[in-house]
């Protein structure tokens, strides 16, 4: 039921990330007044870093909104397991607190994090069975079957005295998962029947016509490739892809090969399957110590590294340094996935690695041996059908996937679509879809261990060092402006000598005890003074010889 209508309540979206981008999946919905409004967040993902942010590992969305506005934060509902919908719990639920709603699944994943970080028994984690609603406050949320590349997907039916939102999570239409249950086409239909006034849709996928492979096409041609596999085979794939370890074990099995298990990761979602009774089949699965006891013609290696990720097990066999793990020339490698666009640097480095190896190598552009988790445009088109929502909003997509979901359902029929981005509050319901409000967002980096801003954080400072190096001098200064001893400096990240063969170092040295000597006595006693005058002499004199501007530091000790 949506309930009755309240006058001056709207029903509002405000994106903290996933529209834009592919990741960080992160949406808040509002109900009320402009003064008073109840929250409810849907997913609470994270991205991954790149060579743009140098030592980030982990980039998290900004959510110092509604960390102000905790109070009337209702819960945090996760559509499933995956870490860009679930890899910001722990990091983020101090500044939130309240209570997490999802399928086994998805507990049994964030319980594991939560237990890294200290937290597993203060959270107020919440278990949702598929098909199951939860009332919170104003919102009603129903966890809705959908089939996607993880195990227990859902859709949210939210609704509100305000109106009815789909939100469709990640999806797309298999009608033949190696993992059950299938989609709830009925259910659906049944939402759609009763008035769905916004579909908020995954749209990674809407540039591609057509309709997805199934997960059983996968099995079938993995089986037939492991069949005519002389040697051994080593498959890598999303560790979080239960469907895709049960179809590797099932065309293991139909060739009378063992599975070897090798990356943490990969365990660690093999435990939290096997926790909620998924893969059965992984009870007689062998840890990578036994690898080197079977035949080379009877062994499927099952392990991590599908991105290209350094610590993960495949990059270590591709470098040949696996303590327990090497592959010989004429073995095979599976790469069954799709490479995250951002990643294709350091895959295409690994591909090189095994070339190096003699390893043949088999990629979702040479086979069928990869299929999305994510709806092309037939997809979505049935999905419209049976939702048959007022309004779209394109979510989970870069901006040309977004324009793309607009345009697109506009030509299915859908009568008004509107988008947003971080920060951007939407209005949804009552009338016309429009932005309404902005409010402070962006991204936050995990740096170490530590929560950082990511514009003015220490990020930004060393994409400058890596393109520029850094100098450090330091000089002693008595009591009337004269410098005790020799000045002291250390260059990192620069070249040895200029093109003239001058030390870079002994000019760095002779720049200072000349500048030095220009200030005058007096302005010697100010630090700041000093500091200045060299930074800027030694950065203009440097770039004259190098054409480029280093970082300096000028540290100063007063005796």
């Amino acid at each position: 039921m949506t309930g009755r209508k309240k006058p001056g309540a709207e029903l509002v979206l405000l994106p903290m990330g996933g529209m834009g981008e592919i990741g960080m999946n992160a949406y808040a919905y509002g109900l009320g007044t402009t003064a008073r409004r109840k929250w409810i967040l849907v997913d609470c993902g994270v991205k991954f870093g790149d060579e743009r942010d140098p030592g980030i590992d982990v980039i998290l969305p900004d959510v110092s909104y509604l960390e102000a506005e905790a109070k009337n934060l209702l819960g945090i509902f996760l559509t499933h397991g995956h870490e860009d919908h679930i890899g910001g719990i722990a990091w983020l639920w101090p500044l939130l607190r309240c209570p997490v709603y999802c399928t086994p699944f998805a507990a049994e994943l964030v319980k594991r994090k939560l237990a890294e970080a200290g937290l597993l028994g203060e959270v107020p984690l919440r278990v949702v069975p598929l098909g199951g609603t939860v009332e919170a406050g104003g919102f009603s949320v129903e966890y809705v079957s959908v089939t996607h590349s993880i195990p227990e997907p859902a859709a949210l039916a939210i609704r509100t005295s305000a109106g009815t939102i789909v939100h469709s999570g990640d999806w797309k239409l298999d009608p033949t998962p190696t993992i059950a249950p299938l989609m709830d086409i009925d259910r659906l239909m049944e939402i759609g029947n009763e008035g769905v006034d916004v579909l908020v849709c995954d749209s990674t996928n809407v540039l591609r016509e057509g309709h997805s492979p199934s997960e059983t096409e996968i099995s079938d041609n993995l089986a037939n490739i492991i069949g005519e596999a002389k040697g051994r085979v080593a498959i890598t794939t999303f560790a979080s892809h239960v469907g895709r370890i049960t179809s590797i074990a099932q065309a293991a099995r139909a060739n009378g090969r063992e599975v070897v298990v090798a990356g943490r990761a990969m365990h660690n979602i093999i435990a939290a399957a096997r926790e909620v009774g998924l893969l059965k089949e992984a009870n007689s699965f062998r840890d990578q110590t036994e690898y080197g006891y079977l035949p080379r013609d009877k062994v499927v290696l099952l392990c991590t590294g599908s991105q290209g990720e350094p610590r993960a097990a495949m990059a270590r066999i591709a470098a040949d340094n696996h303590p327990d793990i090497t592959l010989d020339k004429d073995d095979l490698v599976i790469f069954s996935s799709k490479t995250i666009p951002g990643n294709e640097k350091s895959v295409g480095e690994l591909l090189n690695k095994l070339a190096e190896q003699q390893v043949e190598v088999i990629t979702s552009d040479d086979a069928l041996v990869h299929t999305s988790g994510h709806p092309r445009q037939d997809e979505l088109r049935q999905f419209y059908s049976w939702v048959r929502p007022k309004l779209l909003v394109p979510m989970h997509g870069e901006a040309r996937h977004l324009m793309k979901q607009t345009e697109f359902a506009a030509e299915c029929g859908i009568p008004e679509t509107a988008s947003a981005m971080a920060g951007e509050v939407l209005r949804l319901a009552p009338g016309e879809a429009k932005i309404v409000d902005d409010v402070p967002g962006g991204r936050l980096h995990v740096d170490g261990r530590i929560i950082v801003p990511s514009i003015e954080g220490p990020a930004r400072k060393r994409r400058k060092l890596a393109h520029v190096g850094v100098i450090a001098v330091s000089l002693v200064i008595d009591g009337n402006g004269r410098m005790v001893d020799d000045p002291q400096a250390v260059l990192d990240g620069m070249p040895e000598e200029t093109v003239a063969g001058y030390e870079f170092f002994e000019l760095v040295l002779d720049i200072v005890e000349e500048v030095f000597e220009s200030i005058p006595r007096k302005r010697r006693q100010i630090d700041e003074v000093v500091e200045e005058k060299l930074r800027q002499s030694i950065r203009r004199r440097i770039e004259t010889e190098w054409g480029k501007r280093p970082i300096v530091h000028v540290l100063i000790h007063r005796v």
